[in-house]
């Protein structure tokens, strides 16, 4: 069996993970990753990669500390877009430097929109008629530009995969183990995928960062599975000869629909859908959810032609760490204890705040220790693919 001597193991690889792994690996940190799947797998793939400057939580009149921060993070993201601060992202596609705000006829909408123009602290401004995008041209009422960077989270993915991906090993899903001992040391076990290689892994901190998952892990670990809780979501696909579009359509304190649109291996505009539609259409079936977003969408986006189109769905539970009341958290949640700290983000834009919070928390020793090396023939965890290259059933 082969041992490993780490300061901190991360389990998951999704964006907190992924993130956390590089903080750690720039501290001098003897760092490695683990992932059952790809990277990204679940959450991170799923997400329509808005970096979210406080949008949802300023209509909602959530201001508060987390939402601040919220607000202050996307700032920080560009920096590693630009290659100012690491981990250098210069490779990632962004696929919009902002995303647009509109409205609908009803009065709820109307003041929905109006009110966003007085809360919202991410910059924003009135676009003109003839600068709107062409999705936008028939809708009543103003259009507003809010400085949102949508991001191609399969390139973002990458970037990761390529700068660490000697800092990971693809294992076996079901074959992890953890014991935590009474030092409060902990081993954690697994097998090495695409063989029958039994690995042991001593590190002095074990971050749980696998999103839905972290709840079979605590299991394991012997931990309460009660610290998490998940907020379903039933997103729409389109997808055809479909206008270029990111944004929200604002329908009095919440978003109606949120819309970001990328290319498939084909060619294709593909529309990927959340907002109100998503979370309500969690009690729908896919045939329901599909009739719902035809009509919705024709309702607030009453100038684009849907069809020769095509349609489909998909699930995901957004983890998060267990509020009381079970009430949405607006920042993310982590926890310590003894060994091992499970992390949730809550949203892709703030993995930055919980890498640092993370990386600040730990007091390891800075000795001079053996490089880690990784057997070569050890396999390496590939990027999940996008929710649209994935889906095999499309609805005419």
């Amino acid at each position: 069996m082969k041992e490993f001597e780490l300061d901190v193991l991360i389990i998951g690889g999704g964006i907190a993970g992924l993130w956390l792994l590089d903080e750690l690996h720039r501290r001098s940190c003897r760092t490695l990753l683990l992932e059952s799947r790809a990277l990204g797998s679940g959450q991170t793939i799923a997400s329509q990669g808005i970096l979210h400057g406080g949008l949802k939580y300023s209509l909602s009149g959530l201001v508060d500390s987390s939402s601040k921060a919220v607000a202050e993070m996307p700032q920080r993201w560009r920096a590693s877009l630009c290659g100012q601060e690491p981990p250098d992202l210069r490779g990632v596609r962004v696929l919009s430097p902002c995303c647009y705000m509109w409205r609908t006829d009803s009065l709820s909408s109307r003041a929905g929109l109006l009110a966003a123009q007085v809360v919202v602290r991410t910059a924003i401004e009135k676009v003109s008629t003839q600068d709107r995008p062409a999705a936008l041209s028939q809708c009543p009422g103003d259009v507003l530009r809010v400085e949102e960077h949508v991001l191609d989270i399969s390139s973002l993915l990458e970037a990761f995969r390529v700068a660490h991906s000697d800092r990971m090993i693809l294992i076996e899903g079901e074959s992890i183990g953890i014991a935590t001992e009474r030092n409060d040391s902990t081993e954690v076990r697994a097998v090495v995928s695409d063989g029958d290689d039994q690995v042991l892994f001593r590190p002095k901190v074990v971050v749980l960062s696998a999103g839905e998952g972290n709840a079979g892990l605590r299991q394991k670990a012997g931990l309460d599975e009660d610290a998490m809780q998940r907020r379903p979501l039933h997103m729409v696909m389109v997808r055809g000869n479909l206008p270029v579009l990111f944004g929200h359509c604002v329908d009095g304190n919440k978003t109606r629909a949120t819309i970001t649109s990328a290319s498939d291996s084909a060619g294709q505009t593909v529309w990927v859908v959340g907002g109100e539609i998503s979370e309500q259409g969690v009690d729908y079936s896919e045939a329901a959810l599909i009739e719902f977003a035809r009509e919705e969408l024709r309702r607030v986006l009453p100038g684009v032609d849907f069809n020769d189109t095509q349609w489909a769905t998909y699930r995901i539970n957004r983890a998060e760490g267990r509020i009381p009341g079970n009430r949405r958290p607006t920042g993310m949640v982590w926890r310590r204890e003894g060994s091992i700290i499970t992390a949730w983000p809550t949203k892709l834009v703030l993995a930055p705040q919980l890498a640092r919070e993370i990386a600040d928390s730990l007091t390891l020793s800075r000795a001079a220790a053996p490089q880690l090396v990784l057997p070569p023939h050890y396999p390496r965890p590939r990027v999940a693919l996008p929710p649209w290259e994935a889906c095999e059933e499309w609805t005419p």
